[in-house]
């Protein structure tokens, strides 16, 4: 049986007014349904966000029930499309939040929710300053179209072994909301990762991120064969692409290295 999903990277600039953001991700979505889609995904913090991340972002913090994700469900509804959006949530360590991302489906709500697991504490960042980061749990997956999807954060990206269990969990897309910061040769390492993350796991890859000035935008859709399915540059905008099992069955069968392998990936819990 041949499972096909019509899926839409969207992208743009969200900032400190959360009902601005949802205005924005309401009529990209709109865009994106109009054109086919039946899942969109947004940016890491999508909900709210400032740069640097500091203090302001406790205040914008919400619980996973709160009015962003109710706003996201609505719409979801509404436009008959499952939406995927990064959000600061609520966290029980005093003075820290939670970078989440949650995934909304018609007439379900949410479905899923992933708390970014490595911090960007890295190029001049130290995100862990005020975010707490996710436990180590079992990866968050769920069925839409046919396909089971997965879900995973920016900085994460740099981390194979993140996207190898998510895979392992039956993953044939894997979702990658982002605010990938732009910088000296990051909008390299962002395709490549994405690329690689595709190629090595046999799965499709979809990545959505922040537009410049901060972000580096290019938010893509990648095949399990590294092939670029749909690309943005720095415009906020929807792309699409249509993914299929059949796909993801096919090159497995032409480049089975996941039933190859000689290693398993397992956490590290004393950290």
């Amino acid at each position: 049986m041949v499972s096909e999903l019509s899926v839409a990277v969207a992208q743009f600039a969200p900032g400190a007014d959360t009902d601005a953001n949802l205005e924005t991700i309401r009529a990209l979505t709109d865009a994106a349904a109009e054109r086919g889609a039946q899942l969109a995904v947004f940016p890491e913090y999508s909900s709210f966000f400032v740069n640097p991340v500091g203090a302001a972002f406790l205040d914008a913090a919400e619980p996973l029930d709160g009015p962003f994700v109710e706003a996201l469900s609505a719409l979801a509804d509404e436009r008959g499309v499952t939406v995927v959006a990064g959000m600061a949530e609520t966290s029980d360590q005093p003075g820290r939040f939670t970078n989440t991302v949650v995934a909304v489906a018609p007439g379900k709500g949410l479905v899923a929710s992933y708390r970014k697991q490595h911090l960007y504490d890295a190029f001049g960042a130290r995100e862990s300053e005020w975010v707490a980061p996710g436990e180590l749990a079992e990866p968050q997956v769920f069925a839409a179209g046919g396909l089971t999807v997965g879900l995973q954060t920016c900085y994460d990206l740099r981390f194979p072994e993140v996207t190898r269990r998510i895979v392992d969990a039956g993953a044939e897309l894997v979702l990658v909301p982002s605010e990938w910061v732009h910088g000296n040769l990051k909008l390299h390492h962002w395709r490549t990762l994405i690329t690689a993350r595709a190629i090595e796991n046999t799965v499709y890859v979809a990545a959505s991120d922040h537009i410049p000035p901060v972000g580096v935008g290019a938010s893509l859709i990648v095949d399990p064969m590294g092939i670029v399915l749909a690309e943005l540059e720095d415009e906020a905008d929807a792309a699409l692409a249509v993914v299929s099992s059949e796909r993801v069955r096919d090159v497995r069968g032409v480049n089975p290295a996941l039933a190859l392998r000689r290693y398993r990936v397992e956490p590290i819990t004393d950290r």
